[in-house]
């Protein structure tokens, strides 16, 4: 089907029609009781077009009706499920609209919704003057084409009123295209118009983008803690797993027994606290680990089998709260790294909290020849996003032929 066809198979289309012809409500209204039976032009359009203007002054500055006029656009003017038509959900157009659904909070938003009444009702009144005129145009020129040819004034065409009847029956189809093209004009127009006047202003649109940035943030620092945290849980209980059937001393495999039991209760823990704060059921989540657990890190991967060169420099139970749980994720996916890639391989671990600056330097023996790019997984771009958010760096790669992960973060 043409493009410019496409909205005539559209049911936002004709919403939109309905929805501005609602707006002449209004003015019929004031017409009717004003006593438009006999009115000449002049009349019909003091009536229709200019009564009106003070109930739509009056009635913008209700706050509750700014709501009503967001439902209503909502609904009408802009496509959803209601209003799918050829053109598929993939449409471009298919997509939430601007339009607020809250009442007015200021004098800026009550001009602009008057504004908008009377846009609506003045485009409503034109709307339905014109929809009239070309529906009636094709009854006449239906009706021209089943009776004695005749010169009616109502015709567009009354040059042709004499011609044969097959020349009516050609341009029956004129007025309903024009009227259609009309009808996609305006309501095009009017829903442009019902975003800038009943949309938020610029200081609500920013609100909401923060809100919404804050969101994201939240749920990316959710992701990352439940990725290091399930993560190292598993990587720690298929390695001690591995190890206690590879040998066969049963004390080994107790120990092995124990530390998974030990790691498992702690991810259970942290996977129970994540899942308070996205049901936000108002109960206090257990409090995220800092670094001054970070000894439970060291002992769960010395059980695994890794030997463990660690050093702690500084008072890291004075950290600022951010600094000190970030931290100790990070340790905790670089050690989960050191399991899942290198395996049991001697690591140096150095935690150094001075000068308004936390350094985590954790380095191991690279497994093979080949030696990693640097660029790793999510695990790493995680511990790089988490520094960078921190106002810090990091940095993971082959280093001296070992691997390392030095992080560095501002304390201030």
């Amino acid at each position: 089907m043409p493009r410019f066809l496409r909205p005539l198979t559209r049911a936002v289309t004709y919403t939109r029609w309905l929805h501005v012809l609602l707006g002449a409500v209004p003015g019929l209204t004031c017409a009717s009781i004003y006593g438009m039976s006999d009115a000449g032009a002049v009349d019909l359009f003091v009536g229709f077009f200019v009564l009106p203007i003070p109930l739509g002054v009056v009635a913008g500055l209700l706050p509750a009706l700014r709501r009503a006029e967001g439902l209503q656009a909502r609904l009408m003017l802009f496509p959803g499920a209601h209003a799918r038509g050829a053109a598929g959900p993939s449409d471009a157009e298919h997509v939430d609209s601007g339009v607020s659904v809250m009442p007015s909070t200021s004098w800026n938003e009550r001009c602009r919704t008057a504004l908008w009444l009377l846009l609506r009702m003045e485009t409503g009144c034109a709307t339905g003057f014109a929809s009239t005129l070309l529906i009636g145009q094709t009854l006449a020129l239906i009706g021209a084409t089943a009776q004695e040819r005749t010169t009616d004034p109502a015709l567009f065409f009354p040059a042709l009123a004499d011609g044969p009847w097959w020349v009516d029956a050609l341009l029956v189809p004129v007025p309903l295209m024009i009227l259609l093209g009309f009808v996609v004009a305006v309501g095009h127009f009017v829903a442009t118009v019902a975003e800038r006047l009943l949309g938020p202003s610029p200081a609500q649109r920013l609100a909401a983008l923060e809100e919404r940035t804050e969101q994201l943030l939240e749920r990316n620092r959710i992701a990352r803690e439940l990725h290091d945290s399930i993560g190292h849980a598993l990587t720690v209980a298929v390695v001690q797993a591995g190890a206690a059937r590879a040998t066969a001393d049963p004390a080994f495999t107790e120990r092995a027994l124990e530390a998974i039991e030990d790691t498992g209760r702690h991810a259970l823990e942290d996977l129970e606290r994540v899942l308070r704060v996205l049901r936000e059921d108002g109960r206090p989540g257990q409090q995220r680990p800092t670094l001054v657990d970070a000894d439970r890190l060291l002992d769960s991967a010395r059980t695994s089998g890794v030997k463990v060169d660690a050093e702690v420099k500084g008072p890291v139970d004075q950290l600022p709260g951010p600094v000190s749980r970030e931290g100790y994720r990070m340790l905790q996916e670089s050690l989960t790294n050191v399991l899942r890639h290198a395996g049991p391989v001697p690591v140096s671990v150095r935690v150094a909290a001075d000068e308004g600056l936390l350094t985590l330097d954790v380095r191991n023996a690279l497994s093979g020849p080949a030696a990693p790019t640097g660029r790793g997984g999510s695990g790493l771009r995680g511990i790089r996003e988490r520094a960078t958010l921190l106002g810090g760096r990091a940095h993971t790669g082959p280093h001296e032929g070992e691997w390392r992960v030095r992080v560095e973060l501002p304390l201030t």
